[in-house]
């Protein structure tokens, strides 16, 4: 039929279109070759090897078709891509050599008796009291993810209506007020992610100052994948 005729036609224009992307990577890449240690040119294109780091991954999900490789652990990226990886490419290098554990461990030490060492363990502390602020007349739904300022998504799992004193938490809850009730929680599971409707717009800061909003397709597919890798992580 027609139809199938312009489907065949357009599939062998979109597979004509990804061989020239990709001789124009390989062809971007021969004039000015990117050469770190963290890349490795394979047939298909490259693969990106580096310690663990939140900028890596930003980095790395806008650059088109990068797909990570659980198996090798690895991130591979075709030819074709090529000019978004080398615009890219400093600020991945950059935050992968501040990942290395020799650079980690001198910035630990510099650190080490300082106020931001400080700052850093009290908020390791409140964080693991698993407690949240929040409006005693605007509560949030009990078990359903929803976004919030101080810890992301999370699960709220109980109002225990104990009255908060804003002063000493101010520090991590500066819009924490006096009519505020302390909420407990725990982070919500892949499925509870996925299963989680998003709003249809961005919270405004009015509900950011509240503390919790549902949250957008955005934050949702943000979460999802830190909750993916968190249950790989689990079930090793």
């Amino acid at each position: 039929t027609a139809r199938r005729r312009i489907d065949r036609w357009l599939a062998g224009e979109v597979a004509r279109a990804d061989v020239f992307a990709a001789e124009k990577g390989r062809d971007a890449y021969a004039f000015e070759p990117i050469l770190s240690p963290y890349l490795d040119v394979i047939k298909t294109g490259f693969r990106i090897r580096t310690p663990f780091s939140r900028t890596v991954v930003e980095e790395l999900r806008q650059v088109p078709f990068a797909q990570w490789n659980g198996d090798l652990r690895v991130w591979e990226v075709p030819f074709a891509s090529y000019d978004e990886l080398q615009h890219r490419w400093d600020a991945i290098e950059a935050a992968a050599k501040r990942a290395e554990p020799e650079e980690r461990r001198k910035r630990a030490e510099a650190r080490r008796g300082s106020e931001d060492e400080a700052k850093a363990r009290r908020r390791s502390a409140e964080r693991r009291r698993r407690r949240l602020p929040v409006p005693a007349d605007d509560l949030p739904p009990v078990e359903r993810p929803v976004a919030t300022s101080a810890y992301g998504i999370i699960v709220v799992t109980d109002i225990t209506g104990e009255v908060v004193d804003p002063d000493p938490v101010a520090e991590f809850y500066p819009d924490a007020g006096a009519e505020d009730v302390w909420a407990t929680w725990r982070l919500p599971t892949l499925e509870e992610l996925i299963h989680t409707w998003p709003a249809r717009t961005v919270a405004g800061e009015p509900e950011r100052r509240r503390g919790w909003w549902q949250p957008d397709i955005g934050e949702l597919r943000e979460a999802r994948r830190t909750a993916r890798s968190r249950e790989r992580r689990k079930a090793r």
